[in-house]
């Protein structure tokens, strides 16, 4: 099982956290803005803070791999080796800056066929509600229909807002008119920019993402997180 969290920035949100679960091991890792080359991924294993110099071996009887930075300090991270049960199966936490980032590798219907939540059915990809059943074209209301519910374990090792009932929070409207002013005069990075910066990306979706994220962040150093 798999939780994350969310961080709202006006009209875009990243993932800040993750809480995964294997058995009955949980494993919860975020991210750090923090430039000092020394600061290392903050995680804490079954609710526990780790300390830089505690090394988890396992989660959930599968080897943890911590991975080492790449084009950066920034860029560090960990992988979960499916391998022992799922051959080549692994799952991979990446984090730059304060963002995080879950990839499922070589993820198959052995392992994940009958997964359910905001990745939509594994097979078709319709982003189908707790029903099994409807689909949900909006994403809003997809995001809600999968907030943890009170009966449900939440995984992280603190509680935050908002929490069911409320609702997750909605970002502002990226095509409201006051606020398409105000991000035009905030804009130093131009799409030509962002474009640039992303051009050595093959996987044409993660060159789109990448544009996407420098413009909303206007970082070009984002790029790195591909």
């Amino acid at each position: 099982e798999i939780q994350i969290r969310t961080k709202l920035v006006r009209y875009w949100s990243y993932i800040k956290s993750v809480a995964i679960r294997i058995g009955n091991d949980i494993l919860e890792v975020e991210g750090s803005a923090d430039p000092d080359p020394n600061t290392d991924l903050r995680y804490w294993y079954n609710l526990e803070y780790q300390s830089l110099s505690s090394q988890m071996e396992t989660l959930g009887g599968f080897p943890i791999i911590m991975k080492k930075r790449e084009y950066s300090h920034y860029k560090r991270g960990l992988e979960i080796d499916l391998g022992s049960k799922f051959p080549g199966e692994k799952i991979d936490v990446s984090a730059w800056k304060e963002f995080i980032r879950v990839d499922f590798k070589n993820a198959s219907a052995d392992s994940f066929g009958n997964s359910v939540g905001l990745l939509g059915d594994f097979y078709s990809g319709k982003t189908l509600a707790r029903d099994g059943v409807t689909v949900h074209d909006d994403f809003f209301r997809f995001g809600n229909e999968w907030q943890v519910l009170p009966y449900e374990d939440m995984m992280f090792h603190i509680v935050e807002q908002p929490q069911f009932p409320k609702t997750c929070i909605e970002p502002e409207d990226p095509q409201g008119e006051r606020h398409r002013h105000r991000r035009l005069g905030e804009s130093t990075i131009t799409e030509q920019d962002a474009e640039k910066a992303c051009a050595s990306l093959t996987d044409e979706l993660d060159r789109k993402d990448c544009v996407y994220d420098i413009l909303a962040t206007q970082d070009l150093d984002m790029a790195g997180a591909y």
